[in-house]
Formats: C-alpha cells, sequence, structure tokens
C-alpha cells in the first residue's frame, strides 16, 4: 500500500535535483545525498572547466531565502464557492487568489509547471516610505537554523534578527523577493517572458538577482517610464522615472511580437493598400557569396515599362535576361566595400516579381530592386515616454472606475497593453502575483475583447489591511460601498476586476463586433478579391470568439493547515489517535481536496466529478479517483469496480484515500481489493492512502 503525507510537505518540485537522479544515479549515496566531489570526477578537465573565481550576488539571508524556497507550504488552498458558483464565474479559467504570494506560488507550482507565457510583477520597492518591512511568521530557533542552512550560530543569530524584525534593509528586500522568484521561474514555460517594475532604490539589486535567478545570459533589456513627468522632487535632481527589468526563461526560445505604430505613414498605394520600399538587398556584411550564394544573383530592370499605376519610380523587373534590360546585383557595402547579397532566393523572388518587388529609381538616379513595406508594427520600445504610461494616468483610470480615488500609484493600463501584446499569444495565461489594484487583469480584458483572444490570468494579492488614516477614501469605499467589515487591497482587486468584466462586456465587445460585422458586410460586397472566402470565414471566427469570452474569474484563498496535524509515517500506529478529525468541517475536507488536486497537477479552474458510488460522494478527475469521507463500505468498493468495468469515462489510475478516515484494516483490504480486481480496462490502478 502506497502511503503519502501531502497535506504538509507540499513543495516546488526540484527539477534539477531530478534531472540528476536521471543521469547520475550513481552521485546519490543510499540515502539520496548528492555526491559533489564524485559528480566532479565524472566530468574530466576535457569536458568542462570549473572556475575558481566568479562574480555574484551574495548578501546576509541568502541562505535562509532558499530555504524559504523549498520550504513546505504552511497552508491549504479553499474556494470561494459562493462566488466560483455564478454563471460568469463558473466555468472561467481566469483566476484570484487571496494569500501570501509565496505560499500561493508553492501550491501553483505543480499544476501550472512550465504553464505561463508571461510574469509581470510591481513588487515593493523598498523606498523607505513605501510600508516595506520583511515579516516571516517562521519560528526558528539559532540551532535549528544553523542545522537548516549551514550557517555559524553568529550570522544564523544575525539572520533571524532582520526576519523577525521588520527590517527594511537591501539584505530583508533580497530575502523578500528571492523565493518568489526562484519559484515563478518554475512556472514559466521555456519561451515565457518575465517583467518586473521597480525604481532606482533597488534597480541595482533587482538587476544581480535577475541574472542570479534567471541568468544573466537571459537579461533581454530595460524599459525606461516616464512614470512622473513633472518630476517628483527628490534633493538635487528631480526623478521623472522608473524602470520595468525584462528577462526571458530561456532567450533561444523566446519569440515576441511588434506593436502596432499608430503613427505610421505609407508613402506609396497599390490595390492592396499603403506600402513604403525598403531595398531587397541584406546590408548585414556577415552574409557574402562566398557563404550565402543561392542569394547572390541578378534581376533584370526594363527601363522602357514603367509601373505608372504606382508611381513614376517604378519599373518591371524579372530574373530573365532580355536585350536593353539593365542587370542589377546586391550593390557592396560603402564603408568596406563587402558585397552583400540579397534577402530572398529565387524561387521567392520569382513568385513576387513586380508584386511585393519592383524595380525603382531613387533621388540619386540609381536602379534598385525593393520590397514594398506594408507593416504598420514596430518593436517595442525601451524608453516610454508617452504620458499614457504615467502614474498619474494610471491614478485616473482607476477613478474613473470608482469613482473616486480608491489606490494610490496603480500601474497604468496602457503599460500592461504594451508587455501582454509584446509577451503573449492569443491562449496564454499571465500570472502577476502582486496584483494591487488589478490592472494586469483588466488589461487582459481589453486585449482579449480586441483580438478575440483566450489569453487567461492567475493573480495573486495578499489581503493587506488598508490604513483608515492613509488611504481614507480606500478605506471607506470597501466598507461602506462593499460592506465589508474589515477592507483589504484584495477587496479593492476584486471590485476591479468584476467591473472591468462588466465594461468589457457591456462596451468593448460590442463595439469591436459591430466593427467586424461592418467590415464583413464589406467585404462580402467586394465581387473580385483574392482570398475572398477566407477573410469572409476568419471574420465570422472572430465574431464568435468575441460573443464567448471568458469575463469570469473563479477566486480561491489561502488557510492555515489545522493545528496539530503533523503526521509522520514513521509514527503510525492504530493504537493512538494521531489527530482529531472529529472537528473537520465538510469545508475541511473541500479545502482539502482543492490543495491536494493542484498538488496533483489538475489546474484550480478545473473542476472535479462529483461520483456516487452507491451513496459514498467521491470526486474524480484527470485519473484520480478522491475518497475523503468516513463510512466508506464494501458495497462502495464494489461500486467503484462496477463503474471502472461499465463506464467509457471513468478510468482512474489512482484511488487516492484520506487515512484518517479509513481504518487501518479497511486502507488494506481496499488497496489489495483493487490491485487484485482484474478489471475489464486492464488499467493499472495505484491505492495510495494520503494524510
Amino acid at each position: 500500500m502506497n502511503k503519502q503525507i501531502t497535506t504538509s510537505n507540499i513543495k516546488v518540485p526540484n527539477k534539477d535535483l531530478e534531472a540528476l537522479r536521471l543521469h547520475f544515479p550513481h552521485c546519490f549515496d543510499k540515502d539520496g545525498n548528492f555526491q559533489l566531489e564524485k559528480f566532479k570526477n565524472n566530468l574530466t578537465e576535457k569536458e568542462i572547466n570549473f572556475s575558481t573565481e566568479s562574480y555574484g550576488l551574495d548578501w546576509l539571508g541568502k541562505s535562509y531565502a532558499r530555504l524559504l524556497a523549498s520550504d513546505p507550504a504552511t497552508t491549504l488552498l479553499k474556494a470561494d464557492e459562493t462566488h466560483n458558483s455564478k454563471p460568469e464565474n463558473a466555468n472561467s479559467e481566469n483566476l484570484l487568489i487571496k494569500g501570501d504570494n509565496l505560499e500561493v506560488l508553492k501550491h501553483l507550482a505543480n499544476a501550472y509547471y512550465e504553464q505561463v507565457k508571461m510574469i509581470y510583477i510591481d513588487p515593493p520597492y523598498n523606498t523607505g516610505k513605501d510600508g516595506f518591512t520583511y515579516q516571516d511568521d517562521r519560528k526558528f530557533s539559532v540551532k535549528e537554523l544553523q542545522n537548516l542552512i549551514g550557517v555559524d550560530a553568529e550570522k544564523a543569530k544575525r539572520i533571524l534578527d532582520f526576519t523577525q524584525g521588520k527590517s527594511n534593509s537591501h539584505s530583508a528586500w533580497l530575502t523578500f523577493l528571492y523565493p518568489r522568484l526562484y519559484i515563478s521561474k518554475q512556472l514559466l514555460k521555456d519561451e515565457g517572458v518575465i517583467f518586473v517594475s521597480i525604481d532606482d532604490n533597488e534597480v541595482t539589486q533587482l538587476r544581480m538577482l535577475m541574472d542570479e535567478v534567471f541568468g544573466e545570459e537571459n537579461y533581454i533589456g530595460t524599459f525606461i517610464i516616464n512614470s512622473t513627468p513633472n518630476a517628483r522632487d527628490y534633493g538635487h535632481i528631480g526623478k521623472m522615472h522608473e524602470y520595468c527589468i525584462f528577462y526571458a526563461n530561456k532567450l533561444n526560445k523566446t519569440e515576441t511580437n511588434l506593436l502596432e505604430d499608430k503613427n505610421k505613414r505609407f508613402t506609396f498605394k497599390d490595390e492592396k493598400g499603403g506600402f513604403n520600399v525598403h531595398p531587397l538587398y541584406n546590408s548585414n556584411v556577415a552574409f557574402t557569396p562566398e557563404n550565402r550564394e543561392n542569394l547572390y544573383y541578378p534581376f533584370y530592370l526594363n527601363p522602357e515599362k514603367q509601373l505608372s499605376e504606382l508611381g513614376e519610380e517604378f519599373y518591371e523587373i524579372s530574373l530573365t535576361k532580355n536585350e536593353n534590360h539593365i542587370e542589377i546585383y546586391p550593390p557592396k557595402s560603402v564603408k568596406d566595400g563587402v558585397q552583400f547579397v540579397w534577402r530572398w532566393g529565387q524561387p521567392k523572388s520569382l513568385g513576387e516579381l513586380n508584386k511585393e518587388i519592383v524595380g525603382y529609381l531613387t533621388e540619386d538616379e540609381e536602379y534598385r530592386i525593393v520590397q514594398k513595406m506594408r507593416t504598420s508594427e514596430k518593436l517595442i520600445r525601451s524608453i516610454l515616454s508617452d504620458k499614457e504610461f504615467s502614474s498619474r494616468r494610471g491614478t485616473a483610470e482607476v477613478e474613473k472606475i470608482f469613482g473616486k480615488k480608491v489606490f494610490s500609484f496603480p500601474k497604468p493600463i496602457e503599460l500592461l497593453n504594451n508587455l501582454i501584446k509584446v509577451a503573449t499569444d492569443k491562449d496564454s495565461i499571465v500570472l502577476d502575483f502582486f496584483a494591487g489594484s488589478g490592472t494586469t487583469g483588466d488589461s487582459l480584458f481589453q486585449i482579449n475583447s480586441e483580438d478575440g483572444g483566450n489569453r487567461r490570468f492567475i493573480l495573486v494579492q495578499i489581503p493587506e489591511l488598508i490604513d483608515q488614516k492613509q488611504n481614507k477614501v480606500g478605506y471607506n469605499f470597501v466598507k461602506k460601498e462593499l460592506g465589508i467589515d474589515t477592507p483589504t487591497i484584495f477587496d479593492i482587486t476584486k471590485e476591479r476586476i468584476i467591473r472591468a468584466a462588466k465594461k468589457t462586456k457591456d462596451v468593448l465587445i460590442p463595439n469591436k463586433i459591430n466593427e467586424k460585422e461592418a467590415e464583413l458586410k464589406e467585404l462580402e460586397g467586394k465581387l473580385d478579391l483574392e482570398g475572398k472566402e477566407e477573410k469572409i470565414n476568419l471574420l465570422k471566427t472572430e465574431i464568435e470568439s468575441l460573443k464567448h469570452q471568458d469575463l469570469g474569474f473563479k477566486v480561491f484563498e489561502t488557510t492555515p493547515i489545522w493545528e496539530d496535524y503533523n503526521f509522520e509515517a514513521e509514527q503510525f500506529d492504530t493504537s493512538q489517535t494521531l489527530f482529531d478529525t472529529g472537528k473537520l468541517t465538510e469545508e475541511d475536507l473541500k479545502a482539502l481536496l482543492v490543495t491536494w488536486k493542484t498538488n496533483d497537477n489538475i489546474s484550480l479552474s478545473h473542476d472535479l466529478e462529483i461520483v456516487d458510488l452507491g451513496g459514498y460522494t467521491a470526486f474524480y478527475g484527470n485519473g484520480k479517483l478522491y475518497l475523503l469521507h468516513k463510512n466508506f463500505t464494501t458495497e462502495n468498493l464494489k461500486a467503484i469496480l462496477e463503474k471502472i468495468d461499465t463506464e467509457k469515462a471513468f478510468n482512474p489510475t489512482s484511488i487516492i484515500a484520506f487515512g484518517y478516515h479509513f481504518e487501518s484494516k479497511s486502507l488494506r483490504e481496499l488497496s489489495e481489493n483493487v490491485k487484485q480486481y482484474a478489471n475489464k480496462k486492464k488499467i493499472d490502478i495505484d491505492f495510495i492512502t494520503r494524510y
């Protein structure tokens, strides 16, 4: 019988260790400890060089931060059933989770491992005035911490002093952020990216920390954001900007998108629309006829045949040599005389002759081969200076949503719009574990309404109390208008997403559908248009997608694991009661189920099927059958086995029983019967007793 200690042992999977076990099993001793020297001896000097000197980031508390990243979660996850059962939320894949984001990330680590395309976070800036202090409810003695992280007593004491003393030092800030970044990296797809907003106070530390977690080679760039156009007086200098650090998970696999260039102007026009011209040759001197022979060939331009419909500068070209035609090769580099080559090979050029590539007479009276450039897109710029990126704009947006200023310095929606458009596909998951005013969720609704996408968000926000003195407007709004006795930032996050969804449903989507339907009507009226049917079908698909947008979200929150729940397998004794299960309510069992299924790689948005086993209620999903309640009988077991044989969609590969609700004898019988029963589907079923 397989026995698992799960509830109090939910950890981030260590994929690096798993890789070492897979490829170097002989480097582990019988107790599972990794033997570093043995590993080094397997790598000869010819295979790898071990550096004796290196550059890196170290701080008081780094070893403790690593402990926090690998330490088990101390909470369960429970659903807000009232909210989640509403029609708009019941089938939603968007998530809003209330709780300490470190705990939440640990809960997400299995179900969402390598599932997230983009992370955006706006962590505390540690300005000294933003309220950041390191707070930690873990209780270690100096001796315990010494043993856990391998430091001397003096260093252990210094670490405990700042972790328990509400410090806001650089070390405290790094210790706070490191485990959150470390776990979030596990959630990113290989092609995923992360954006982190910050200001001058911690930007230097953040860059080094990001290098440590994501790798210096995966740094893409830093955005400078004109967040305060009127400048803020910091003494000696008026600060106008903040930063947003941009990293890839694996740069060699990362793909990003271009942004629409709203200011783009075209010089020329043909039947397809506006265009500019760009030389067809490749100006990169690394590519020459010697290494790109297929890209070096002549075009032939007919100086007597103007393409007058385009303008007097354009001429007909071919790849066939003709008398009186002008032979044109790629030019040479003016700087060093290197011979350029074309960007297109002959087969591609042949298909686009006098369509997308044409002859062109320059102002210097030189004939060139040019490509029509129709794109109205551009790379995102590293300096975001428009007023739409300012903090004042973000404040105005929130004030418009709520009718009052309930939140200080929210991020402007255009910043998130730009980042999400650059980093995601239409079906991506976006994670923000410092959700704040909920800008990320609002932005995602807007972008999906623009392009018919199905992007989903996971937002995490701690229920931070709103200080009545510092934010009286926000406090009174939550307490009086929302009717919540203890106002928190989470309540504002949630309410903004609700209001953003309503605006998207009532205004943005109808406007976009009307726009698409008008475009469709115009297209259907055209008699002769290349690809007409394909374009019509695409528009119809987009309209249907807009009509079925996911504008809901499910809410979950962390809750402490029950007091005295500290089962240890080696201490199990059927004659003693290890935990008083009598105090567990139905709500407790539901929280246990949500926590277990998420740890078993089942997404939070996926509802388990309720299964009736002859009067006993079980829960089924993704090949796992959960038995949580008491009073399981032989008849219920028969119902399981019969269901496996007769129901096509019921194929459990694991049956998981809550050990405290079963007698030891019953568990053994269950395990043996399941193992011995030759089900008709020949499914190999694993029976697991879980605590």
